[in-house]
């Protein structure tokens, strides 16, 4: 099964491109918000020379190298959380993939337009994050409010869960994500189970001149 990689960032800042870049897919990239509706999803092989050393020894009849799923994300506003700019919509095709890549823009001038107004990287990186964690703390909210419920009735496996889901609440109204916590493995299932966006690994991408 392939590792998924999801491209967010603001509108306008290269996901489509880097998207193209690494998987040769010919998706539009174009110069206005919301060029990206529906992902587009992109599947790429990675090179590794030890699989050509390991054939010398462990004959095979074919060489299958792992395989990255890309999918390139519409961009993010600010709102999205709440709605704006179809962001419910987004938010659930990034709840899907395993890690994030983050695009920022941090190349200037007025060709390409940003929907902020100005290039700040910074801000930018600080509103996807925002809602983000607004977008798991809505998550985290109601799947609390019913273990906690079944806690109260005598639930167990409730008890543990809510206590799990009120330390990504705390973190989460701290404006931290959920990966700054640390989880034993059983605890990652459920977070995974949950599908928390902040609980993603993420690598940031600068996209400079």
């Amino acid at each position: 099964m392939a590792l998924e990689v999801g491209i967010v960032g603001l509108p306008n800042v290269g996901k489509s491109t880097l998207f193209n870049a690494l998987t040769a897919a010919g998706a539009l990239a174009a110069n206005y918000p919301f060029a990206t509706i529906e992902p587009n999803v992109g599947v790429v092989a990675v090179p590794d020379e030890r699989l050509k050393i390991i054939n010398q020894f462990q004959k095979t009849e074919k060489i299958i190298p792992a395989a990255l799923r890309v999918v390139d994300i519409a961009g993010i506003v600010r709102g999205a959380s709440t709605g704006e700019g179809l962001g419910n919509k987004f938010l659930s095709h990034i709840r899907e993939v395993d890690a994030i890549l983050h695009v920022v823009r941090c190349f200037a001038g007025t060709d390409i337009i940003h929907v902020e107004g100005s290039v700040d990287p910074i801000r930018d990186i600080e509103t996807i994050d925002t809602e983000l964690a607004l977008a798991d703390l809505e998550t985290v909210g109601s799947s609390l409010d019913k273990a906690q419920r079944l806690a109260r009735s005598g639930d167990k496996e409730a008890g543990i869960k809510a206590q799990i889901l009120e330390r990504c609440s705390k973190v989460l109204n701290e404006a931290k994500p959920v990966r700054s916590l640390e989880f034993d493995p059983e605890e990652r299932k459920l977070i995974k189970s949950l599908g928390l966006i902040t609980a993603k690994k993420v690598l940031y991408v600068a996209n400079v001149d």
